[in-house]
């Protein structure tokens, strides 16, 4: 059955090098103005990015956050837990990392690990992941109703694009470190990572957190949306 990850249109893109770092400079100046206005607020900002390998996560957290003061914000790219934190709840390793009132926390990956790769790769039992859908939702409600505006983010590509950048990942030194033998692996249960994805909008897209669904596979376009997208959250939450 077709998803919504299937009705995007992956073709939308950006064609003027010039026009597209004119409106980068313009959102990064907005964005930076608005960090000021966060920090004076008694309200925290919390970004989440999730989406295949290589789908652009990382060149749009750079786009973001290049032109931020970083003593405000903090990033994080989450790997496998540490020993330490397997023998904690699962969420117990995002609460430590939640912003601080007027800080920003940018989340390469998070706590919806535990229903996407966790769930495919079979790292925790059909119980555990069910369950996590709930447990995700109140603690995302948690932190509204506290005040933190939370903005959750899923870049798409095609598999197709995915191995292409792949394979030049691959053959580039400057990038090898990118890829890895979990992304091949990854890469060959593509149909369950879909439905996963799917299953995963299905039951935490909330009205205090929703789903933005961005289209990956022209990066130019990716990172405007997402640059966009904020500034516009920004301004419903931080105008005076």
């Amino acid at each position: 059955m077709p998803g919504l990850l299937s009705e995007l249109d992956l073709t939308r893109q950006i064609g003027d090098k010039s026009e597209y770092r004119e409106k980068v400079n313009e959102l990064q100046l907005q964005l930076l103005h608005f960090q000021r206005k966060i920090l004076e607020s008694q309200r925290n900002v919390i970004l989440v990015f999730e989406g295949p390998d290589a789908a652009g996560k990382g060149g749009v957290i750079k786009r973001i956050t290049e032109k931020l003061d970083p003593r405000l914000l903090r990033v994080y790219s989450i790997v496998k837990p540490t020993e330490e934190e397997y023998r904690h709840h699962y969420l117990w390793r995002f609460w430590n990392k939640i912003p601080a009132q007027g800080e920003l926390a940018i989340f390469d990956r998070s706590w919806y690990g535990r229903v996407l790769v966790e769930r495919v790769e079979g790292f925790c039992t059909e119980k555990e992941w069910s369950r996590a859908y709930s447990e995700i939702n109140y603690m995302e409600k948690t932190l509204a109703d506290s005040g933190s505006v939370i903005m959750k983010f899923y870049l798409h590509i095609s598999k197709e694009e995915q191995l292409k950048r792949f394979e030049k990942r691959a053959a580039d030194p400057y990038k090898h470190w990118k890829i890895s033998a979990e992304d091949w692996r990854n890469r060959k249960r593509w149909k369950e990572h879909v439905e996963s994805a799917e299953d995963m909008f299905a039951k935490t897209w909330t009205k205090y957190a929703p789903w933005v669904l961005v289209e990956g596979e022209f990066k130019w376009y990716t990172r405007l949306k997402v640059l966009r997208t904020i500034v516009k959250r920004f301004e419903q939450e931080f105008n005076d």
